[in-house]
């Protein structure tokens, strides 16, 4: 078995990387159930389904209530959901967590692009030997399987953003440049559909064209790029509010104006977030090769680089942002590196000490791999409405938060849509929210209330009781244990238990 590798690693290297890649998705696929954030799944999840169930989740769509035009957000991506779920809907699958087994599944096969081509964009810029470590790395990082298989639009756009570059490095056909360049601009409009910031990325390509004077080549590329925007992000809005472009420029103006509200952090953020992510010493390795490939290979760095530099400058900074950048990293990176070191002396005389750096990445990479792909992601909120659907005609939900940090739970699992109690008003606690929710007529009073969190769990109850006096216990759903582990590095990952309690004027009985 051990020289069936080696052989395969010496002559067919792909095959086994791809294979190894297919085995940590499908764990991801079954195994890495919820969600990894709030756009993962509220943006695209939540929003396409309650359009199949005659729902608006968002309120997105013009004539949903407390909707008042267009709020810059893509139909595209979420739109693609809806027609899946609308088709598993006519072959009756209902069940929320086979359709996203589905989804997750579609996502994993999809990202295989990313290592087919990285491996072939790698062979093609260097060898099969640095080939060979950036498919590798590209598919068995140990966050890649679990982020491929997740509803981010960060890593959407990278199979999209690797073909395009592909298409123009693999161009051996001079007579062929045009369609070559209108296919590779093809890929990156659906990059620019599906994640908008890629248009710096699609713009450094445009400027390395430039600087070559190849300007047959450079019009195709806009043009191809022009094509995907006008065809689905203008026609999409065309569609649905009558005029073009709305979304997307509601969405340049949302960005420009609240770049600020989320979470700020310095401009070398994105430095440290590469280098903790990819694992030291190795990340410092592939980041020295990256930027020791910028004049020989400018038509990946410069595009990667601008990406980088445009994400570092922009204040609201969150780590799943930088994903498209990493790819190209990767690639470049190994590509310089291994030059690097075949010319190093230091290096060349201290190979003991080179193969230890690279034996303790792998130790951390394949310690982490199987935690992170097989993490069911805010196991306590989506447990907690899948259990819920034991009961029917679930009208009102009141969430009762405590914390700084507020809990979304997912109707999507519920397969009802309740209108959920759980936004504050100005100058109010959850204390208060009880309170008035409880002045409201009784058809309108939540069915079940859910507290998240143990902190001053009984006094909550006690308080929640003088407004609901038929309040009974019902169940508590635990978190998972990464959840815990997660919550505990960083509070703001609001992963706490949650206790039900059922509001027994509605249902009298335990189900």
């Amino acid at each position: 078995m051990i020289r069936k590798i080696r052989t395969y690693w010496d002559e067919q290297p792909l095959i086994l990387i791809l294979g190894l890649a297919i085995i940590f998705r499908l764990i991801a696929v079954i195994f890495a159930r919820g969600w990894g954030m709030i756009d993962d799944h509220f943006l695209v999840i939540e929003a396409s389904q309650s359009w199949v169930d005659g729902h608006d989740y968002n309120s997105w769509l013009p004539g949903s209530p407390y909707n008042h035009g267009p709020t810059g957000h893509n139909f595209f991506y979420p739109g693609l959901h809806f027609l899946l779920f609308s088709f598993l809907k006519l072959i009756s699958i209902t069940n929320p967590q086979v359709k996203m087994i589905i989804v997750r599944l579609i996502h994993g096969a999809f990202s295989l692009i990313t290592v087919y081509y990285g491996y072939k964009i790698t062979e093609k810029l260097d060898s099969r030997s640095s080939a060979r470590t950036a498919a590798l790395l590209l598919a068995i990082y140990w966050f890649m399987p679990w982020m491929s298989v997740r509803n981010l639009v960060e890593m959407v756009c990278i199979p999209f953003l690797i073909l395009g570059i592909w298409f123009i490095i693999r161009n051996d056909h001079p007579t062929r440049s045009f369609i070559v360049y209108l296919t590779a601009g093809l890929f990156f409009g659906l990059a620019l559909v599906i994640r908008p910031q890629t248009a710096v990325f699609s713009m450094g390509v445009g400027i390395v064209i430039l600087l070559r004077k190849k300007w047959q080549e450079l019009f195709a590329l806009v043009a191809g790029l022009v094509i995907p925007v006008i065809l689905i992000s203008g026609g999409i809005d065309f569609f649905i509010w009558g005029k073009p472009f709305v979304e997307i420029l509601g969405y340049i103006h949302y960005n420009l104006s609240g770049q600020d509200s989320y979470i700020v952090m310095p401009w070398y953020n994105y430095f440290l977030v590469v280098w903790g992510l990819l694992i030291p010493p190795v990340s410092l390795f592939l980041f020295f090769g990256f930027l020791r490939c910028w004049k020989k290979h400018l038509l990946i760095f410069l595009p990667a680089a601008l990406f980088f530099i445009l994400h570092s400058f922009i204040s609201n900074k969150q780590e799943r942002f930088i994903l498209p950048f990493i790819p190209f990293l990767i690639i470049l990176g190994c590509v310089g590196w291994n030059d690097f070191v075949h010319k190093s002396t230091f290096w060349q005389n201290r190979k003991k000490l080179y193969r230890m750096c690279w034996i303790f990445f792998w130790v951390i990479n394949l310690v982490l791999l199987p935690f992170l792909s097989t993490m069911y992601s805010k196991r306590a909120r989506v447990e907690t409405m899948h259990y819920l659907t034991r009961y029917p005609d679930v009208r009102q939900l009141l969430v009762a938060d405590y914390s700084d940090n507020p809990e979304l739970f997912p109707c999507f699992y519920l397969g009802q849509w309740p209108h959920l109690y759980e936004e504050l008003k100005e100058n109010e606690n959850t204390a208060h929210l009880i309170t008035r929710i409880s002045k409201l007529p009784m058809e309108k009073q939540p069915r079940f209330i859910l507290f998240t969190g143990d902190k001053d769990l009984s006094n909550r109850i006690i308080s929640a009781r003088k407004s609901f006096p038929f309040l009974v216990y019902e169940t508590t759903i635990e978190t998972g244990m990464i959840d815990k582990v997660i919550h505990w590095l960083n509070p703001i990952n609001a992963n706490r238990r949650v206790y039900i309690y059922r509001n027994a004027a509605f249902f009298p009985e335990k189900r």
